[in-house]
């Protein structure tokens, strides 16, 4: 008994120390999630709150899977560990059920899984860690006191300090479309192996009081006015391949309102993609803004393009004023997706990715340009 559940404790550490640090890599795309979730719920005022949950629920889930390894509080943590993931399958089945919401993220972007897998793996891991409440006492303390609390505070911190860095320098791991790399264009194409599903129509007809249903190949050749059309439906006869492109609704509009996405991500020539929106604070991010980096490229007559996805945005506006770069203006969930800070760099040379920054190292985009 004692060695099950002491495999049983490792492998549950293991995979909420896991999770909590692959979403760690990426906490304002939890945020995201969770704006869903407040959005298909009506809970509208939490909204703001959405990135101090993610950053919490990170730093919870590494703590309680670090706190389940090291053995102290055995009962106080396997108490927590089931709330957590009480709460975990509730999401995950809300997703699988409800078809509000496509994906649950609980292992983020990098490792994305289907609304069953989530709900499998969260009954499977519900059942281990009933085991774990039942069995607590056979968790011994691996480490003295001191040590147990230096390791569990020193995870904390270091969860912290990374959600902290990642906020500014984007993802370490970047598990996006917009990746370093990655060929936009290429990501706007439909999978080769794509094909649609097959549809025909059902037609009901009465003749005589009696309900008559036809496909559209069994339609009678003696169909009159003796017929009276009753209704007709459509129904999926083979499903298709149908996979949706890995971007998809990747615009950049003009003022006119002109789609300029295709012409531009097909220039021959490198070009910067400078992602740039308002927030609050927009006097800080006004210092954001690399003026030597742009006042360079400009002198050098290197292409830059502003997108944004608040074209008349304060900041937005004084700084396409001030060096007359074109503005473009993109959907907000496209933002989000490239732009995990404010602003981001993006570096393209035939729709390739060739680097990608925050507002922390845009100098480095000095060494790109000759």
């Amino acid at each position: 008994m004692k060695q099950i559940t002491t495999i049983i404790k490792w492998l549950v550490g293991i995979l909420f120390i896991f999770s909590g640090l692959i979403k760690a890599n990426d906490p304002l795309g939890l945020s995201y999630k969770m704006d869903e979730f407040f959005e298909a719920w009506h809970f509208y005022a939490l909204n703001g709150f959405s990135l101090l949950f993610a950053v919490l629920m990170n730093l919870f889930e590494v703590g309680l899977g670090v706190a389940l390894i090291i053995g102290s509080k055995s009962k106080t943590v396997t108490r927590l560990l089931l709330a957590l993931i009480t709460f975990f399958l509730f999401l995950t089945s809300y997703v699988l059920f409800s078809g509000k919401i496509k994906t649950c993220g609980c292992f983020g972007d990098c490792l994305p899984l289907t609304p069953i897998q989530t709900f499998l793996k969260d009954v499977i891991l519900f059942i281990l860690i009933i085991w774990l409440v039942i069995f607590h006492k056979y968790i011994q303390p691996a480490l003295s006191a001191l040590m147990a609390l230096f390791l569990f505070g020193a995870s904390l911190f270091g969860t912290m300090y990374l959600q902290k860095w990642v906020l500014r320098n984007l993802p370490i791991l970047d598990c996006l479309p917009f990746a370093i790399g990655k060929n936009i264009l290429a990501e706007m194409q439909v999978p080769q192996n794509a094909t649609p599903d097959i549809y025909d129509f059902v037609f009901e007809y009465k003749k005589n009081g009696k309900l008559f249903t036809f496909t559209t190949q069994q339609l009678p050749n003696d169909l009159d006015s003796s017929y009276v059309f009753v209704d007709r439906k459509q129904i999926l006869i083979q499903k298709g391949h149908n996979e949706l492109p890995v971007i998809s609704d990747f615009t950049l509009q003009t003022s006119s309102g002109i789609d300029t996405a295709q012409t531009v991500l097909s220039s021959s020539k490198e070009y910067i993609l400078l992602f740039l929106n308002d927030l609050p604070v927009s006097v800080r991010l006004r210092r954001q803004v690399n003026d030597s980096l742009l006042l360079f490229l400009k002198n050098k007559d290197f292409p830059v393009l502003i997108v944004s996805s608040q074209p008349q945005g304060n900041l937005v506006q004084s700084v396409v004023n001030h060096y007359g770069f074109p503005l473009l203006t993109c959907d907000a969930t496209t933002f989000k997706t490239v732009a995990r800070t404010v602003p981001t760099y993006l570096l393209i040379h035939q729709a390739t990715i060739i680097f990608k920054c925050s507002y922390t190292n845009a100098n480095k985009i000095f060494r790109y340009v000759k």
